[in-house]
Protein backbone atom coordinates (compact mmCIF):
# COMPACT_ATOMS: atom_id res chain seq x y z
CA UNK A 1 0.00 0.00 0.00
CA UNK A 2 2.83 2.50 0.66
CA UNK A 3 4.29 1.92 -2.15
CA UNK A 4 0.98 2.31 -4.36
CA UNK A 5 0.56 5.40 -2.98
CA UNK A 6 4.37 6.55 -3.48
CA UNK A 7 4.02 6.06 -6.84
CA UNK A 8 0.78 7.92 -7.34
CA UNK A 9 2.24 10.99 -5.49
CA UNK A 10 5.27 10.69 -7.99
CA UNK A 11 2.97 9.57 -10.99
CA UNK A 12 6.20 7.18 -12.32
CA UNK A 13 7.58 4.23 -10.97
CA UNK A 14 10.85 6.04 -10.87
CA UNK A 15 9.66 8.75 -8.39
CA UNK A 16 8.08 6.36 -6.61
CA UNK A 17 11.23 4.46 -5.94
CA UNK A 18 13.16 7.37 -4.73
CA UNK A 19 10.29 8.03 -2.58
CA UNK A 20 10.73 4.58 -0.93
CA UNK A 21 13.92 4.05 -1.27
CA UNK A 22 13.59 1.00 -2.95
CA UNK A 23 15.09 0.19 -7.33
CA UNK A 24 12.33 0.81 -9.84
CA UNK A 25 12.24 -3.03 -10.35
CA UNK A 26 11.47 -3.67 -7.06
CA UNK A 27 8.75 -1.14 -7.19
CA UNK A 28 7.42 -2.67 -10.78
CA UNK A 29 7.51 -5.89 -9.34
CA UNK A 30 5.33 -4.94 -5.85
CA UNK A 31 2.36 -3.14 -8.01
CA UNK A 32 2.50 -5.84 -10.55
CA UNK A 33 1.77 -8.32 -7.58
CA UNK A 34 -0.66 -5.95 -5.99
CA UNK A 35 -2.67 -5.64 -9.26
CA UNK A 36 -2.96 -9.55 -10.17
CA UNK A 37 -3.67 -10.42 -6.03
CA UNK A 38 -6.68 -8.02 -6.55
CA UNK A 39 -7.38 -8.86 -10.08
CA UNK A 40 -7.55 -5.36 -11.36
CA UNK A 41 -5.41 -2.59 -13.02
CA UNK A 42 -4.92 0.18 -10.48
CA UNK A 43 -2.31 2.13 -12.77
CA UNK A 44 -2.67 2.88 -16.04
CA UNK A 45 1.14 3.03 -17.65
CA UNK A 46 2.31 4.88 -20.48
CA UNK A 47 5.33 5.90 -22.10
CA UNK A 48 5.01 9.31 -20.60
CA UNK A 49 3.10 8.78 -17.18
CA UNK A 50 1.53 6.67 -14.53
CA UNK A 51 -1.92 7.80 -13.80
CA UNK A 52 -4.64 5.84 -11.13
CA UNK A 53 -7.25 4.25 -12.57
CA UNK A 54 -11.17 4.37 -11.41
CA UNK A 55 -10.45 1.50 -9.53
CA UNK A 56 -6.71 2.68 -8.35
CA UNK A 57 -8.45 6.06 -6.34
CA UNK A 58 -10.39 4.06 -4.89
CA UNK A 59 -8.24 1.98 -3.29
CA UNK A 60 -6.00 4.71 -2.49
CA UNK A 61 -8.85 6.68 -0.72
CA UNK A 62 -9.01 3.27 1.41
CA UNK A 63 -4.75 2.51 1.86
CA UNK A 64 -4.86 6.53 2.94
CA UNK A 65 -6.94 5.41 5.76
CA UNK A 66 -5.54 1.79 6.52
CA UNK A 67 -2.31 2.85 7.32
CA UNK A 68 -3.37 6.02 8.98
CA UNK A 69 -5.58 3.35 11.58
CA UNK A 70 -2.36 1.76 11.63
CA UNK A 71 -0.13 3.92 12.83
CA UNK A 72 -2.14 5.03 15.31
CA UNK A 73 -2.69 1.55 16.29
CA UNK A 74 1.27 1.47 16.47
CA UNK A 75 1.21 4.44 18.90
CA UNK A 76 -1.47 3.22 21.24
CA UNK A 77 0.52 -0.18 21.35
CA UNK A 78 3.80 1.41 22.22
CA UNK A 79 2.00 4.18 24.86
CA UNK A 80 3.29 6.88 22.44
CA UNK A 81 1.19 10.02 21.60
CA UNK A 82 -0.74 9.88 19.03
CA UNK A 83 -0.20 12.47 15.94
CA UNK A 84 -2.71 14.08 14.34
CA UNK A 85 -2.56 13.67 10.72
CA UNK A 86 -4.33 12.91 7.33
CA UNK A 87 -6.51 14.25 5.32
CA UNK A 88 -10.10 16.09 6.80
CA UNK A 89 -13.24 17.51 5.52
CA UNK A 90 -15.22 19.67 7.27
CA UNK A 91 -18.45 21.57 6.11
CA UNK A 92 -19.89 24.61 7.62
CA UNK A 93 -22.62 27.38 5.49
CA UNK A 94 -20.98 29.59 3.79
CA UNK A 95 -20.71 32.69 6.12
CA UNK A 96 -20.16 31.05 9.59
CA UNK A 97 -17.05 29.45 7.69
CA UNK A 98 -15.68 32.37 6.24
CA UNK A 99 -16.36 34.63 9.67
CA UNK A 100 -15.69 31.72 12.41
CA UNK A 101 -14.26 28.65 10.68
CA UNK A 102 -11.23 29.61 8.64
CA UNK A 103 -9.39 31.91 11.09
CA UNK A 104 -9.89 28.55 13.09
CA UNK A 105 -8.41 26.56 10.56
CA UNK A 106 -5.38 28.48 9.68
CA UNK A 107 -4.71 28.33 13.88
CA UNK A 108 -5.04 24.63 13.75
CA UNK A 109 -3.07 23.87 10.70
CA UNK A 110 0.01 25.72 12.33
CA UNK A 111 -0.25 23.51 15.52
CA UNK A 112 -1.14 19.90 13.51
CA UNK A 113 1.02 19.98 10.39
CA UNK A 114 0.69 16.74 9.19
CA UNK A 115 -3.12 17.39 8.89
CA UNK A 116 -4.48 18.74 5.52
CA UNK A 117 -7.94 20.22 5.42
CA UNK A 118 -10.78 20.57 2.57
CA UNK A 119 -13.54 22.93 3.53
CA UNK A 120 -16.86 22.93 2.12
CA UNK A 121 -18.47 26.11 2.44
CA UNK A 122 -21.96 25.38 1.25
CA UNK A 123 -25.28 26.93 2.08
CA UNK A 124 -27.12 23.44 2.01
CA UNK A 125 -27.34 20.32 4.04
CA UNK A 126 -24.41 18.23 3.53
CA UNK A 127 -24.71 14.20 4.02
CA UNK A 128 -21.38 13.63 5.96
CA UNK A 129 -21.46 9.80 4.66
CA UNK A 130 -22.07 10.66 1.30
CA UNK A 131 -19.98 13.53 0.53
CA UNK A 132 -16.79 11.87 3.06
CA UNK A 133 -17.06 14.39 5.52
CA UNK A 134 -15.51 14.47 8.73
CA UNK A 135 -16.71 16.97 11.05
CA UNK A 136 -20.13 19.79 10.50
CA UNK A 137 -20.82 22.48 11.55
CA UNK A 138 -24.73 22.78 11.72
CA UNK A 139 -26.96 25.81 12.64
CA UNK A 140 -30.70 24.70 13.56
CA UNK A 141 -31.99 21.69 15.35
CA UNK A 142 -30.91 18.56 14.35
CA UNK A 143 -32.56 15.37 13.38
CA UNK A 144 -31.89 11.93 14.47
CA UNK A 145 -28.88 11.23 12.42
CA UNK A 146 -27.14 8.91 14.73
CA UNK A 147 -23.98 11.62 14.31
CA UNK A 148 -22.16 12.60 17.58
CA UNK A 149 -23.63 16.41 18.09
CA UNK A 150 -21.77 18.90 20.25
CA UNK A 151 -23.59 22.34 21.26
CA UNK A 152 -21.15 25.30 21.00
CA UNK A 153 -23.77 28.19 21.27
CA UNK A 154 -26.76 29.76 19.91
CA UNK A 155 -27.75 32.51 17.28
CA UNK A 156 -30.80 34.32 16.40
CA UNK A 157 -32.30 35.36 13.49
CA UNK A 158 -32.49 39.15 13.64
CA UNK A 159 -34.02 42.39 11.57
CA UNK A 160 -31.36 45.09 11.15
CA UNK A 161 -31.01 48.25 9.12
CA UNK A 162 -28.35 51.21 9.06
CA UNK A 163 -28.82 54.02 11.82
CA UNK A 164 -29.15 56.64 9.31
CA UNK A 165 -31.94 54.40 7.41
CA UNK A 166 -34.03 54.32 10.86
CA UNK A 167 -33.61 57.83 11.61
CA UNK A 168 -34.84 58.48 8.12
CA UNK A 169 -37.45 55.53 7.83
CA UNK A 170 -38.44 55.53 11.50
CA UNK A 171 -37.60 52.33 14.04
CA UNK A 172 -40.45 50.19 13.86
CA UNK A 173 -42.11 49.11 16.75
CA UNK A 174 -44.69 46.41 15.71
CA UNK A 175 -43.53 43.74 13.17
CA UNK A 176 -46.69 44.49 11.16
CA UNK A 177 -44.48 47.51 10.12
CA UNK A 178 -41.80 45.86 8.62
CA UNK A 179 -44.63 44.74 5.55
CA UNK A 180 -44.23 48.77 4.09
CA UNK A 181 -40.61 49.41 4.82
CA UNK A 182 -38.10 48.36 1.64
CA UNK A 183 -36.24 45.28 2.26
CA UNK A 184 -33.64 43.29 1.11
CA UNK A 185 -33.92 39.50 1.28
CA UNK A 186 -31.09 36.84 1.34
CA UNK A 187 -32.36 33.58 -0.40
CA UNK A 188 -29.51 31.66 0.78
CA UNK A 189 -31.88 29.80 3.83
CA UNK A 190 -35.29 29.76 4.72
CA UNK A 191 -34.90 31.08 8.11
CA UNK A 192 -34.20 34.33 6.37
CA UNK A 193 -37.03 34.18 3.68
CA UNK A 194 -39.73 33.38 6.26
CA UNK A 195 -39.93 36.41 9.36
CA UNK A 196 -41.23 34.39 12.51
CA UNK A 197 -41.99 36.91 15.17
CA UNK A 198 -43.27 35.99 18.98
CA UNK A 199 -46.49 37.68 19.47
CA UNK A 200 -48.25 37.94 23.07
CA UNK A 201 -51.10 35.28 21.58
CA UNK A 202 -48.06 33.48 19.57
CA UNK A 203 -45.76 32.83 17.02
CA UNK A 204 -46.74 34.40 13.60
CA UNK A 205 -44.66 33.97 10.23
CA UNK A 206 -44.82 37.35 7.78
CA UNK A 207 -43.29 37.04 4.28
CA UNK A 208 -42.41 40.31 3.15
CA UNK A 209 -41.80 41.46 -0.57
CA UNK A 210 -38.34 43.00 -0.81
CA UNK A 211 -37.74 45.21 -3.95
CA UNK A 212 -33.76 43.55 -3.51
CA UNK A 213 -32.96 39.67 -3.59
CA UNK A 214 -30.03 38.47 -3.25
CA UNK A 215 -28.42 35.38 -2.79
CA UNK A 216 -25.91 35.81 -0.75
CA UNK A 217 -26.34 37.12 3.31
CA UNK A 218 -23.38 39.18 2.66
CA UNK A 219 -24.49 41.23 -0.13
CA UNK A 220 -28.14 41.86 1.70
CA UNK A 221 -25.58 42.86 4.92
CA UNK A 222 -24.04 45.21 2.72
CA UNK A 223 -26.86 46.76 1.14
CA UNK A 224 -28.32 47.31 4.86
CA UNK A 225 -24.78 48.61 5.90
CA UNK A 226 -25.37 51.44 2.95
CA UNK A 227 -28.65 52.42 4.12
CA UNK A 228 -31.09 51.14 1.46
CA UNK A 229 -33.40 49.35 4.19
CA UNK A 230 -33.88 46.46 6.44
CA UNK A 231 -32.76 42.67 6.03
CA UNK A 232 -33.28 40.01 8.25
CA UNK A 233 -30.06 37.62 8.86
CA UNK A 234 -28.29 35.31 11.62
CA UNK A 235 -26.76 37.39 14.73
CA UNK A 236 -23.38 36.35 14.39
CA UNK A 237 -23.44 37.15 10.88
CA UNK A 238 -23.75 41.08 11.85
CA UNK A 239 -22.29 41.00 15.56
CA UNK A 240 -19.31 42.94 14.44
CA UNK A 241 -21.46 45.69 12.57
CA UNK A 242 -23.45 45.98 15.50
CA UNK A 243 -20.96 46.63 17.86
CA UNK A 244 -19.03 49.18 15.87
CA UNK A 245 -22.67 50.43 15.25
CA UNK A 246 -22.73 50.62 11.44
CA UNK A 247 -25.90 48.14 11.90
CA UNK A 248 -28.92 48.73 14.49
CA UNK A 249 -31.26 45.83 15.46
CA UNK A 250 -34.94 46.60 15.55
CA UNK A 251 -37.80 45.01 16.90
CA UNK A 252 -35.65 42.90 19.69
CA UNK A 253 -38.62 41.87 21.66
CA UNK A 254 -40.61 40.15 19.17
CA UNK A 255 -37.45 37.68 18.03
CA UNK A 256 -38.02 33.79 17.08
CA UNK A 257 -36.63 31.72 19.10
CA UNK A 258 -32.56 31.11 19.24
CA UNK A 259 -31.09 28.20 17.08
CA UNK A 260 -28.73 26.15 18.52
CA UNK A 261 -25.03 25.78 16.79
CA UNK A 262 -23.57 22.39 16.86
CA UNK A 263 -20.16 20.66 15.79
CA UNK A 264 -21.05 16.98 14.49
CA UNK A 265 -18.74 14.24 13.93
CA UNK A 266 -18.79 10.65 13.20
CA UNK A 267 -18.74 8.17 16.19
CA UNK A 268 -18.86 5.17 16.58
CA UNK A 269 -15.68 2.87 17.72
CA UNK A 270 -12.09 4.93 18.04
CA UNK A 271 -12.87 8.06 16.38
CA UNK A 272 -9.36 9.30 14.14
CA UNK A 273 -6.85 11.68 16.09
CA UNK A 274 -7.29 14.21 13.63
CA UNK A 275 -11.06 14.92 13.80
CA UNK A 276 -10.96 14.50 17.80
CA UNK A 277 -8.55 17.11 18.08
CA UNK A 278 -9.83 19.27 15.85
CA UNK A 279 -13.65 18.88 17.31
CA UNK A 280 -12.14 19.99 20.69
CA UNK A 281 -10.52 22.74 18.66
CA UNK A 282 -13.80 23.66 17.39
CA UNK A 283 -16.12 23.13 20.89
CA UNK A 284 -13.35 25.17 23.14
CA UNK A 285 -13.10 28.31 20.55
CA UNK A 286 -17.05 28.59 19.77
CA UNK A 287 -18.14 28.46 23.34
CA UNK A 288 -15.58 31.17 24.18
CA UNK A 289 -17.09 33.34 21.58
CA UNK A 290 -19.40 35.62 23.02
CA UNK A 291 -21.22 36.04 19.62
CA UNK A 292 -21.80 32.66 19.29
CA UNK A 293 -23.92 32.68 22.84
CA UNK A 294 -26.55 34.83 21.91
CA UNK A 295 -29.48 34.03 24.75
CA UNK A 296 -30.54 37.99 24.68
CA UNK A 297 -30.43 41.00 22.39
CA UNK A 298 -27.35 41.95 20.85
Amino acid sequence: MKVLLAVAEAESFAGGARLMGMSPPSVTRVIAGLEKRLGTLLLARSTRSVRLTEAGRRYVEDCKRILLDLDEAEELATGSSIRARGDLTVTAPVMFGELYLIPLITEYLQAHPQVTINALLLDRLVNMVDEGADVAIRIGHLPDTGLQAIKVGQIRPVICAAPDFLDHFGRPTDPKEVMAAPIVMSYASSLLTDWQFNLPEGTTTMHPKPRLKVTSNQAAINAARLGWGLTRVLSYQVADLVAKGELEIVLGEYEAAALPVHVLYQGGGRVPAKVRTFVDFCVSRFQQDPALQQVGHI
